[in-house]
């Protein structure tokens, strides 16, 4: 009897410690970003730039360089917006009206690629952040150490608001890791405002 009350309380400790761990750490490559990890960010919202939605983007604490207040560049009935936060922090926000195969469409662009090598750190759906590492090729005699080793990490994403699809992408030339891991967040903040009528 007195064996089976140990057992039974083994299995009881074991299932308090399984479910009180359980949700209190992010998985190495989940894509969700949890409250704690937006603490050097702040709300700004695109709605007076025609665009219905919030984002969180870095302050002056995330130690990027970052000025206090984000910067929008929109010509009147354009479809594309330039965010930047300091001097740093660059974000392209694309209106693509109803093609809701952007993420795609970029995927087949970057397979087509024949002087870069693509290594995707997030490739989902609606949401790429990757590397990019320029391949250098020479005479297969010349020594290893030829050439300089070209890297940049770029992301990319889609949000459909109002039944529109935006595009937020880093610039061409990327960045950065660090500078593109804040860009992936505060891509992933998105979110509509929802107005009532």
């Amino acid at each position: 009897m007195k064996k089976q009350y140990l057992i039974f309380s083994f299995f009881i400790l074991l299932l308090f410690v399984i479910t009180s761990c359980n949700g209190q750490k992010k998985e190495e490559n989940s894509l969700e970003i949890l409250d704690d990890e937006l603490y050097e960010f702040k709300g700004f919202s695109l709605k007076n730039y025609d665009i219905p939605a919030t984002i969180m983007l870095p302050d002056e604490t995330a130690n990027i360089g970052a000025s206090t207040e984000p910067e929008i560049k929109h010509s009147e009935d354009d479809f594309r917006w330039e965010l930047m936060v300091g001097p740093n922090f660059h974000m392209i926000i694309d209106d693509w009206g109803d093609d809701r195969e952007m993420v795609k469409e970029e995927k087949r662009k970057l397979e087509g690629l024949k002087f870069y090598k693509i290594k995707y750190i997030y490739n989902e759906a609606d949401f790429i952040m990757y590397e990019r590492i320029l391949t250098v090729d020479g005479e297969k005699s010349a020594p290893k150490s030829v050439g300089l080793v070209h890297k940049s990490y770029h992301v990319f994403g889609q949000k459909v608001i109002n039944n529109i699809t935006y595009v937020f992408r880093s610039r061409d030339d990327g960045f950065e890791k660090m500078i593109i891991e804040l860009m992936a967040k505060s891509i992933r903040s998105v979110k509509p405002i929802n107005e009532k009528v």
